[in-house]
This record gives C-alpha cells, structure tokens and sequence, in this order.
C-alpha cells in the first residue's frame, strides 16, 4: 500500500520500536496483565504520542491514514500495545478537535512532547455497547463542574494523566433534549475511585479498569466545545478514530498470524520425505487465502481514513465496513493459522495462542459487529444512524 512519505516515515519509527522494544516484551504483558509502559515510553521518546497534535504545537498534524498505519505496526508486534496508544491518540484527537488556548497549552504541548497520556472514559454499565449514551452527571457551580457517575473499561486506567468523560449535560434544557457533553478530567482530581483492571481473554495489558466519579470537580475550562456537544463530538472525531484504531488492530494482529504461518510451513520439514510444507499445495491455496483476506483488509482501512480525511461524507460507512472486516479477518485467519502450524501451534502462552485470544475481542468491544452493521445499512438507505 503506498503511503504519503510523512506517514510512511512516521510507520518506520513504529516498525523500529515494535523490533527493539515492543515484541520482545508482548508475552510478559499477555501473561502478566502488565500495562506495556515500556512502549508508551519508547513511543514518547520518538515523538509518536503527539501523532494528532499540531505542528505548532509540537506534534504531527495527522489524521486517521497516519494513525492506521502506525497502529497496524504496532499491533503486529502487541495488540495490547496497539490498543493503549489508540485510545491515547482518540482522546488527543477529541480534545484537537475544538481546543482552546487553555487546552493547547495544558493538554496538547505535553501530549506532543511525550510527557502526558489521555484516554477515553465513555462506556458505562448501564448503556453497555451503547457508549454514545452517558449517564454521567455533570453539574455547574459558580466556578467549577462537578462530576457523577461511573466510566467502564477505561483503557489505560490509572496510567493516563487525563479522562475525556463524557456526561448529561449540565444545561438542563440540553440534557432534557438528549444533548450531551465531554469534558477533561485530570488522574488527580479528587473524588476518582479506581476498581482493579479487567482482565480479559486477550488484548490483557490495556489495563482496562472501571472508574467511580464521585463529586470529582473539574474547572469549566476544562470543558470541550460547548454544553451540548458530546454528539458532535462522537460522530465527527471519535467514530472515525475509534474506528481506525481497532480496525488497524485486528488487522495487525491478521498481518503476525500469517507471518506466523509463513514462517513455519516454510521451515517445517518432514524427514520422510524431505518435503516441507510449503511445497503442499493444499498448505499453498490456504496461505494464499488468508493473504488474500489481510491485503484486502488493509486496502479497505486505508482508503476509508483517506477519504476521512479528505472530509467525504460517506467516509463513515466505509470507516465501519473496515472496523467490521478486520474483526472478520482477525477471527479468520487467526483459524486458519492454527490450523495450518498444527501442535507446535498448540501450546499455552505461545505467540499464536496470543493473538487467538486478541483477536476475539473484535467482535464484542463496542461498537459491536452487529451495530456496525445496522449503521452502514442504515447509511446506504439513506436512514439516521440512530
């Protein structure tokens, strides 16, 4: 796939972390549940933290095709990785998205130099897949808002400096209409009550953990936009990021799975005969196939974060269909490879047990396969997503 040459230098700095720091360490984080510091700092070190951030402000300017193909690169090497550096650069694209001086200042040059992590705080357990729905409560004061409510499977917990929390707007005539908002709010707020991380099947080292928001005061600078515009917010920049960045996940969890057979078949040698199984041409058809299924894929993620970010209208449909096959493929061809490298395949805690396990989560982490689905048929017929 041919990249613009500023993306495709920023995907080489991916491709040379992922070597030398990332990879080696993937099976202690799957093991260990362990947050994967180690990558956001090497990540820090090379300036990626600020992928979405102006240039002005210290960081690259990107947009969603930068984001797909370093995210793709990272999740070759850990999709644990891939998944805590997504929601990093989803929560800095939300607060990109209508930022003030107050919020360029505070949140945004820290975030391009490296030197401050932010993730999403939306889902809850009372909306479930439904994440766009908040029932967190934000109330106004004379010089402060204070916050209520309780934020499901933050990914990168306690780790993040900020919280982009979405809430019932405070304007009672808004919230009555259905209108929501975002806001900031800072790891040292008073009033955050952590629960230990979720440990899940795969994707063990987000370090995904519910937040209880108990009277958590923020100052209304910290607000983003306007009373009223978390929807905006959700459509316009969290959508198409989210998308992207668990699109560019799974498929590179796809891309290690078929290296991984390659790899195997290609130096598997029966000593019978002397014949490897690559020469099989069952084995041929199937290793074809499951490329097939990866280029494929990779194609449809990266033309849907082009036209995202040229601004095309049907970019959203194309956005989901990609969210939607790269789950598919993920699941798929993680099969097959199992198949195909047999028992020494089949053993606890190997690399390909990983990505199994990885991949599974494709279908369920909201917004859900079937959701998908309902929002790009209701985009080709011409219907209201919601």
């Amino acid at each position: 796939m041919f990249l613009p040459e500023t993306v495709e230098k920023l995907r080489q700095i991916a491709e040379g972390i992922v070597e030398a720091t990332i990879r080696p360490q993937a099976q202690n984080v799957d093991q260990s549940c362990e947050w994967p510091q180690h990558t956001i700092e090497a990540l820090s070190h090379a300036g990626l933290m600020g992928l979405h951030v102006e240039a002005r402000l210290g960081g690259h300017g990107q947009g969603l095709l930068a984001l797909a193909a370093v995210n793709e690169e990272l999740s070759k090497g850990c999709a644990s990785s891939a998944m805590c550096f997504g929601m990093h650069c989803i929560a800095s694209a939300v607060i990109a998205a209508k930022a003030t001086h107050y919020h360029e200042e505070k949140y945004l040059r820290p975030i391009a130099a490296g030197k401050h992590i932010t993730t999403l705080a939306l889902s809850e357990p009372g909306t479930g897949a439904h994440f766009y729905i908040p029932e967190t409560r934000l109330i106004r004061d004379a010089e402060h808002y204070r916050i209520h409510g309780t934020k499901h499977f933050v990914t990168n917990g306690k780790h993040a400096h900020s919280y982009v929390i979405s809430t019932v707007a405070a304007n009672e005539s808004l919230a009555s209409t259905g209108d929501f908002s975002c806001i900031l709010l800072d790891s040292n707020a008073p009033g955050l009550q952590w629960q230990e991380p979720w440990r899940g099947m795969g994707m063990r080292g987000n370090s995904a953990a519910t937040l209880q928001i108990s009277a958590a005061r923020a100052p209304l600078s910290n607000l983003l936009g306007a009373e009223g515009d978390q929807t905006w917010f959700i459509f316009e920049i969290v959508a198409p990021y989210f998308l992207v960045a668990m699109a560019s996940t799974y498929l590179g969890i796809s891309q290690a799975a078929l290296d991984i057979v390659v790899e195997h078949v290609t130096g598997r040698k029966y000593t019978h005969s002397g014949e490897t199984l690559s020469e099989i041409p069952a084995v041929q058809s199937h290793v074809a196939e499951m490329w097939i299924q990866v280029a494929r894929t990779r194609q449809l993620l990266y033309h849907a974060a082009m036209l995202g970010d040229s601004g095309e209208a049907s970019a959203i449909v194309h956005l989901c269909a990609a969210k939607v096959e790269a789950s598919s493929t993920a699941t798929r061809v993680t099969d097959q490879a199992l198949s195909l490298c047999g028992g020494s395949a089949y053993k606890e805690n190997g690399v390909l047990s990983r990505l199994i396990r990885d991949a599974r989560a494709s279908h369920v982490m909201a917004p859900t396969t079937d959701m998908l689905n309902l929002w790009i048929g209701r985009g080709l017929l011409k219907l209201p997503v919601l």
